[in-house]
């Protein structure tokens, strides 16, 4: 069993660039239905990556706090079915 929630990131504004404060999340591209295959990422040692989809660098911020970003509003939250 997972001991930690994987955070989910979206690109719907069109950013080129969203900083955050994680090394391990997954990118959705933009909102349903628009979004591309929900990709696992992996920084690692790295403080950067550009998702192989969207091309939304993301970037690590040691001064943000789990799904904080900069700019602010990009956390994915998976909508609650009805």
């Amino acid at each position: 069993m997972a001991d930690h929630v994987i955070p989910h990131f979206h690109n719907d504004s069109g950013v080129a660039r969203i900083e955050i404060g994680v090394k391990e999340f997954m990118c959705v591209g933009a909102k349903p239905p628009f979004d591309h295959p929900h990709i696992f990422i992996d920084l690692g040692e790295d403080d950067e990556r550009v998702c192989p989809y969207c091309s939304t660098l993301y970037r690590y911020n040691p001064a943000l706090h789990g799904t904080e970003t900069i700019p602010p509003g990009h956390l994915f939250v998976e909508p609650i079915a009805a």
